[in-house]
């Protein structure tokens, strides 16, 4: 039996077990999705010399950390530095784990029918491994975009730094950060909401709960919302993609 799995933690819940264990049971296909909660990234080495693995997600908090453990990098992955899908392979009989990006994909068939004209510059809210693939996506699709942390870090201002001007300017942003993610759903990230109008988007990486605080404010402003439950639906489908490759 085909070994597919997902690599995090705390991993209390995963929608993507849910999504392909649906998919296997729908489509009679011999293979088993599993959790594997690791405290620490070390402990990935263990999972992928499980037998019959054949792929694996990567989510919270090792999309950056597994990098060092694999073989090869997808041309994006090389660009974004972040991982959400690993394909398992054994190569003239030795392991070999190559590092991709679906996240990127999801999320830009997801954003790009909302995008309008006017949308010129974007605010990153996070500077993790899901923030990576926001960034690259939307500079693809020619915005410019201005990272948000907490501390001082040399490609970010802080939420302090944030003004008025820039949050008008900035009329896409999305949360790359776990802020408002279940069971902690009263948080959200700390922006003056009374700056966000009509015009502008918010996209929350989240999907459970299916409307965040961060997208609550933001509908509450007029603002066009989007969470990210068709980014993880789009990521699924191309990771599959990505396992079954000759």
């Amino acid at each position: 039996m085909k070994q597919f799995g997902i690599i995090g933690y705390p991993l209390l819940q995963s929608y993507s077990q849910k999504l392909f264990s649906a998919k296997f049971l729908r489509e009679g296909i011999d293979a088993e999705y599993k959790l594997y909660p690791i405290e620490d990234i070390k402990q990935c080495v263990e999972i992928f010399n499980i037998p019959d693995l054949v792929g694996l997600n990567v989510t919270l908090p090792y999309k950056e950390a597994v990098i060092p453990y694999l073989d090869e990098l997808s041309d994006a992955v090389k660009e974004m530095r972040a991982v959400n899908v690993i394909r398992v392979r054994h190569l003239n009989g030795k392991l070999h784990l190559t590092g991709h990006n679906t996240d990127a994909i999801g999320f830009e068939n997801s954003i790009r029918p909302l995008l309008q004209p006017t949308d010129t510059h974007a605010l990153i809210l996070g500077t993790g491994g899901a923030s990576k693939a926001v960034n690259y996506v939307l500079k693809k699709l020619g915005l410019n975009t201005q990272y948000v942390s907490r501390s001082h870090k040399p490609d970010a201002i802080t939420y302090d730094e944030l003004t008025r001007e820039i949050v008008e300017q900035h009329t896409v942003i999305v949360n790359a950060t776990p802020l408002g993610m279940f069971p902690k759903i009263d948080n959200c990230a700390p922006i003056n909401y009374e700056w966000i109008t009509p015009n502008h988007l918010l996209y929350d990486v989240i999907y459970n709960p299916e409307k965040t605080l961060f997208l609550q404010k933001g509908e509450q402003a007029g603002a066009r919302i989007k969470n990210g439950y068709e980014m993880l639906q789009g990521q699924a489908i191309a990771a599959w993609k990505i396992w079954n490759e000759e």
